[in-house]
C-alpha cells in the first residue's frame, strides 16, 4: 500500500511504524511542516495504566521508550500552602521533543520517509495514495477542509491556559491552587526531565479579565505567574516556548473517515490536559487503525470501518471523562473557596466518575479516612 501521513506526532509516527514493521513493502511517507528540532510545549506525562497498555500492545516500543522516562508513584494535590500528596498514581513523563525524536529514529530505521518543513494543505498536494492520514493535531487542515464529511463538533471552553516550563524539578506530578487578588491561578507541573519541568499555567476567564492577561507582554505574563507561584518555583524562573494563551476545543467527529482517508490523534478528538492521556489515546488510535489493517488486509474501506467500531467504545468513555475533569477546573474558584484541602483532594480524585470512595480507599487509605472524617455519609454509602 501507498500510505501518506500528514503530521508527524505520535499517532501518525506510530501507525507508520506499525505498518511498516507489519509489511515493509508498504511505502509508508510522513509530512511533517515544523523542522525536525522544534516542537510545541514541553513534557508529556503517561499513568502507569497508559504504560500498561503499551507494553500490552508493543512490547519492544515500551521497551525502546521507558527508560528515557522520569518516574514516580504519586501525585501532590496543593491547595495555597496545604499539600496532600496521594498515593497510588504512578506517572511517567518524558520531553515532548525527546519522544518525538525517538519516534522519528524508529520509523526512519524501519524505512519510513520523514519531509519535514513540508506544507501540504490539500489532499489533492499529497498526490496518489492508498490511504491518506490526518494525524496533524488539534487545528487539523485535513478535518477542517472536510468538516461536513467527518461530521465535526468543536466546543470551546471558556478556561484560559498557557503551556510554560520551568528549571525547577518537582518529586511529583502536582496541581497546585493559589488564591490570588484576581481569582484562582492554577499550575499543572511535573518533571519530565533530571533538569526541566512542564509548568502549565490555567485560569477561569474571570480571572484571565481581571488580571489584565489581554493586554500584558509576554514578558510581563511571566512575571506575574513568576510571583504567584514564587513559593513553588523556589527562584527559578518559567520558560517560555512560542507560549501564548489558549482556550481549549473539545473536539469530536461522528464519521472518522471518508472514502480513503481517516483521523488519529488529536486531530480524531481532543482530551482535555488535566488527564494526561492525549498522547496515550494517540498512540492507541494507531494501535487500532493497524489492528483493523490486520484484519481486513489492504480493503480500505473495510478497514477504516472496522477501526470505528473497534476503536469508538474504549476512547469514547475517556473522552467523556475528559469532558466532565475539564469542567470541573471551570469551577476551581468555587471549590478552593469552600472545601477543606482534604475535600478538595478527594472531589478532584472523584471528579470524573470513575473512581469512587472504595477506589480511593484503595489507592490512598489515608485520605479515604481523613475524608470519611468529614463526612461519615460515606461509610454508609460504601
Amino acid at each position: 500500500m501507498k500510505i501518506k501521513i500528514v503530521g508527524a506526532g505520535p499517532a501518525g509516527l506510530y501507525f507508520a511504524a506499525l505498518m511498516k514493521r507489519h509489511d515493509p513493502r508498504h511505502e509508508i511517507t510522513l509530512y511533517e511542516r515544523s523542522p525536525r528540532n522544534a516542537t510545541w510545549g514541553f513534557g508529556v506525562v503517561f499513568s502507569d495504566r497508559a504504560l500498561e497498555f503499551l507494553r500490552a500492545d508493543d512490547e519492544e516500543l515500551y521497551q525502546y521508550l521507558t527508560p528515557h522516562m522520569e518516574n514516580w508513584t504519586h501525585l501532590s494535590i496543593q491547595v495555597n500552602d496545604t499539600r496532600i500528596p496521594i498515593t497510588g498514581n504512578g506517572f511517567a513523563a518524558t520531553g515532548r521533543l525527546e519522544l518525538l525524536q525517538l519516534l522519528y529514529a524508529y520509523v526512519e530505521r524501519l524505512g519510513v520517509q520523514i519531509h519535514f518543513d513540508t506544507e501540504i494543505d490539500s489532499l489533492q498536494a499529497l498526490g496518489e495514495a492508498d490511504l491518506i492520514v490526518g494525524a496533524n493535531g488539534a487545528f487539523s487542515w485535513v478535518r477542517e477542509q472536510n468538516a461536513d464529511r467527518f461530521g465535526t463538533t468543536c466546543d470551546w471552553r471558556p478556561n484560559k491556559f498557557i503551556w510554560y516550563g520551568t528549571s525547577q524539578v518537582f518529586d511529583s506530578l502536582s496541581l497546585t491552587f493559589r488564591e490570588t487578588e484576581w481569582g484562582v491561578f492554577c499550575a499543572h507541573h511535573y518533571r519530565y526531565s533530571p533538569s526541566m519541568s512542564t509548568f502549565l499555567v490555567e485560569v477561569q476567564d474571570d480571572t484571565w479579565q481581571r488580571a489584565g492577561f489581554e493586554t500584558r507582554s509576554p514578558e510581563d505574563t511571566i512575571a506575574l505567574c513568576e510571583r504567584v507561584f514564587a513559593n513553588d518555583l523556589g527562584g527559578h524562573p518559567i520558560v517560555s516556548n512560542h507560549s501564548h494563551w489558549r482556550n481549549f476545543p473539545a473536539i469530536w467527529n461522528a464519521h472518522w473517515s471518508f472514502d480513503n482517508v481517516v483521523l488519529l490523534g488529536d486531530a480524531l478528538r481532543t482530551a482535555h490536559f488535566s488527564i494526561g492521556s492525549g498522547t496515550r489515546l494517540a498512540m492507541e488510535d494507531a494501535v487500532a487503525l493497524f489492528k483493523a489493517f490486520k484484519a481486513q488486509g489492504d480493503d480500505v474501506r473495510a478497514a477504516l470501518a472496522h477501526f470505528q467500531d473497534l476503536r469508538l467504545p474504549p476512547m469514547k468513555k475517556i473522552w467523556d471523562a475528559a469532558n466532565v475533569s475539564l469542567r470541573w477546573y471551570e469551577d476551581m474558584d468555587h471549590l478552593v473557596k469552600t472545601l477543606t484541602p482534604v475535600e478538595f483532594a478527594y472531589s478532584y480524585m472523584t471528579r470524573t466518575g470513575r473512581v469512587n470512595h472504595a477506589e480511593v480507599k484503595k489507592r490512598d487509605p489515608g485520605l479515604a479516612e481523613a475524608y470519611e472524617q468529614l463526612h461519615p455519609e460515606v461509610l454508609a454509602q460504601a
